[in-house]
Formats: C-alpha cells, structure tokens, sequence
C-alpha cells in the first residue's frame, strides 16, 4: 500500500511540475511580444506585461526552482499545528 501512495505521489508532483512549466512558458511568449514589438505598440502592451506576464511568469519560475522549500515549511508548520499540546502534569503549577 506504501509504494501505491507514493507512486501516486510522485506522479502527482510530476503533473504539478509539468502545468508550472507550461504555464511558465505561455506566459513568456507575450513577453517576447512586448520585447520585440515595434515603439508604437508598447503602450498596450504595458500594462498587461508589467502587471499580469511577468509576476505570473516569476512566480512559477521561483515555484520551480524553490517549490520543494516552500512546500517542507508548510508542511512543518502543519506538523506543528497538528501536534497536541500536552497538559501539564497533574499538581503542577500553572505560571
């Protein structure tokens, strides 16, 4: 039953890490646009580069490159959410 779970696992990582990628470079292509575009055109791409491609595009980049780190620290967090607290024992002082 182990081996399901974590062959289940791994194939959702690789499914996550498959649509960032995609998503990474669909994104990118409206930034070449933007780059290459001609002067006049600039101003309306400005906007939707600057404030929609390129944040979209650097987020799924540091997720690819650093989803490992981000994903330990939440689940530590939760371990530690999960952990119950232990009452003191019974007599002791409260304080």
């Amino acid at each position: 039953m182990a081996a399901t779970i974590s062959a289940v696992n791994i194939t959702n990582r690789a499914v996550a890490r498959t649509i960032f990628r995609w998503i990474h470079i669909v994104f990118a292509i409206p930034i070449l646009g933007y780059i290459y575009s001609p002067f006049d055109k600039l101003p309306s791409y400005a906007f939707k580069t600057r404030f929609v491609f390129v944040p979209i595009m650097v987020l799924s980049g540091l997720w690819m490159w650093k989803g490992h780190v981000v994903r330990r620290l939440i689940l530590k967090g939760r371990a530690r959410q999960d952990t119950p607290v232990s009452a003191p024992p019974h007599g002791a002082a409260l304080g």
